[in-house]
């Protein structure tokens, strides 16, 4: 006896019929107040759209394509260079220099930074009385323009006579020349950064006061102290500020530009040595001075590629110990 088997796909006698498929539900259609008020939202928000796409995106374009090519401003002509430029941001050796210093006062200037501010704000945090006039005269020094406050620094880093140097002469202490040894240059430039941490102390402050007052009471019945109440309830809940400002300042610290130019690259002349030659400085020199910019825009792509995967390495680690509310990471 021999038996058929039913070809694929064909249903068996006597089985049920296969259950028709779901229609999809449909999408809800807007109503047109909402398409109105949507409407209305890009409209205040289209200068920014507009001046995104022109001065940023646009920009980030133009210099793409400007980095494969030999373009000098005086001349303002371009020739196709292939990837001339890329290479020679390999055989160039001021370019790892500008980077090592980069790096280096990166390394230095990220961790002080967050650690100061965050001992600021919780200071801030504490007071009542005064509260608000003490958070106007320490944010007060983010307010200074750049230049007056590299004017002071250099009145205080005056390796002879300098206020930083007489008080550690009145320690007994022979203090450095901080504008003059190699060795001292980037911590000066660091010290001078340090000095507008006001903005990442209120991003702190902000964050300290939306912990719960509870858990710190909680904490304490249970004979926690001060240190055990800020390492298992403060920085947890206050982790996606640590991490958002980690970020920030790591960005800003691989652009360091100000501080340095101030200091030692105002002129021509001035900043000859290569301790005060940042990444940034670098490529000032390479567009407005030397007019080379289809070299520049190749450095200002390796500093965007440099900075995209320090960020996405910070934001992976970073993930694994911030708390989020809901208790997600």
């Amino acid at each position: 006896m021999t038996t058929t088997s039913a070809p694929p796909g064909a249903r068996e006698p006597g089985a049920p019929e296969p259950a028709a498929p779901k229609p999809k539900p449909k999408r809800p259609r807007m109503s047109p107040m909402r398409r109105r008020e949507a409407l209305n939202g890009y409209l205040f928000i289209s200068p920014w759209i507009l001046g995104f796409l022109v001065f940023t995106f646009g920009a980030m374009v133009y210099s793409l394509v400007i980095s494969f090519s030999y373009y000098q401003l005086a001349t303002d002509t371009a020739r196709p260079a292939g990837i001339a430029n890329y290479q020679m941001l390999i055989e160039d050796p001021k370019i790892a220099t500008a980077l090592g210093n980069t790096l280096f006062c990166a390394v230095l200037a990220v961790p002080l930074e967050v650690a100061l501010a965050l001992g600021l704000a919780m200071l801030l945090n504490t007071v009542r009385r005064g509260a608000g006039f003490f958070r106007t005269v320490f944010y007060l020094p983010k307010m200074t323009p750049t230049v007056a406050t590299a004017s002071v620094f250099l009145l205080l880093l005056n390796g002879s006579n300098g206020a930083i140097n007489r008080g550690l002469a009145a320690l007994g202490i022979d203090g450095p020349a901080w504008l003059l040894d190699p060795a001292w240059v980037k911590p000066s430039i660091v010290l001078m950064t340090l000095w507008g941490v006001a903005g990442t102390m209120v991003i702190f402050l902000a964050a300290l006061q939306n912990v719960p007052k509870e858990l710190y009471e909680a904490a304490s019945i249970d004979g926690a102290g001060s240190w055990r109440r800020f390492w298992n309830v403060t920085l947890p809940l206050i982790s996606p500020a640590v991490l958002f400002n980690v970020l920030v300042l790591t960005i800003a610290a691989f652009q360091i530009f100000d501080q340095a130019f101030l200091l030692f690259h105002r002129t021509t002349a001035s900043g000859s040595s290569d301790a005060s030659l940042f990444y940034a400085i670098y490529l000032f020199e390479q567009a407005f001075r030397q007019f080379n910019f289809g070299f520049a825009a190749a450095m200002a792509w390796l500093l965007f590629v440099i900075i995209l995967v320090i960020s996405i390495i910070q934001m992976r680690i970073g993930n694994r110990f911030v708390y989020y509310e809901g208790g997600e990471r």
